[in-house]
């Protein structure tokens, strides 16, 4: 299994940006996904989950309002749309997938990564 993230760049505070994450080589019908950010210096943070059954999207609260996370099943793609970027959003972003039923909001449950793609805003 692949994942291939981009759309990261640097943009100034308020600006948009759009990731992507392009699922490939999955032998399994279902998966939930999520996007992570980890800054230099601090820990892993999960910043928002799309199950694949039913359940709505989650958001760490500081992103709520501003970033979506939508998929496209058939194309096998996941995207944060993310507005009114602020400093504090800069940091690697990483989509990840996990296949079981083990619960959605912690990082470890999800065992594929993909490579980070860097969110830079300035201030």
């Amino acid at each position: 299994v692949q994942l291939q993230a981009s759309g990261g760049g640097l943009v100034e505070t308020g600006d948009s940006l759009r990731l992507s994450c392009v699922v490939s080589g999955r032998t399994f019908s279902a998966y939930d996904t999520a996007w992570v950010r980890q800054a230099p210096g601090k820990e892993r943070e999960l910043v928002a989950v799309m199950p694949w059954r039913g359940d709505r999207p989650w958001y760490t609260d500081s992103v709520k309002g501003r970033f979506t996370i939508s998929r496209d099943k058939f194309k096998d793609t996941v995207w944060l749309q993310m507005n009114s970027l602020k400093p504090e959003d800069t940091a690697f972003y990483y989509c990840a997938m996990k296949a079981d039923s083990s619960p959605l909001y912690r990082i470890s449950n999800y065992n594929y990564w993909g490579q980070g793609t860097l969110v830079t805003v300035s201030s």
